[in-house]
């Protein structure tokens, strides 16, 4: 029984250690979302542009987008942390760690906006509507994520990670 409480205490203390309270600033948290979202807002276009171009439809379109999203938005942090001196593999794995809840739930709200909205799936690049559903789907992702990198931050997670790499 002594036991079993002393391993408690130890498995408590080991998880407050690994979630530091760090109080996370709404600013901090705008700053971690701004950042995804520039990578997700490069990934986006440019999987648009490829897609339109080659005359694919939307759901490959839509396939490379996020995928360009992800490569995007990993590989600003990697850079980052690249400069900082950190090796690459180790690099990946804060960029991964950092990013992925992020992204993915920018990814989620800006797809799910875009599929929502009437017509904006078959909007093309010249169409105004293509560029206001895309601007107005990122803002909103922006405002839904910014709550989600506050928490992670708040919880030694996210870019709490990357940030103890920045000088």
């Amino acid at each position: 029984m002594q036991h079993e409480a002393h391993a408690a205490h130890d498995h408590h203390h080991h998880e407050a250690h690994d979630h530091p309270a760090t109080g996370a600033s709404w600013s901090m948290a705008a700053q971690a979302t701004l950042h995804c979202l520039t990578g997700c807002a490069i990934g986006e276009v440019l999987g648009m542009v490829i897609g339109t171009a080659l005359g694919w439809g939307n759901l490959p379109t839509t396939i490379l987008a996020i995928v360009l999203a992800f490569f995007f938005g990993y590989s600003l942090t990697l850079r980052g942390v690249l400069k900082a001196g950190v090796g690459f593999g180790a690099a990946v794995r804060v960029a991964l760690a950092a990013d992925t809840l992020s992204i993915a739930v920018m990814e989620l709200i800006d797809n799910g906006v875009i599929v929502l909205w009437p017509d904006a799936m078959d909007a093309t690049l010249s169409d105004a509507l293509f560029w206001l559903s895309l601007t107005l789907s990122l803002v909103i992702a922006f405002v839904v994520t910014t709550p989600v990198n506050k928490w992670m931050i708040g919880r030694g997670k996210g870019h709490a990670v990357v940030h103890q790499y920045h000088h």
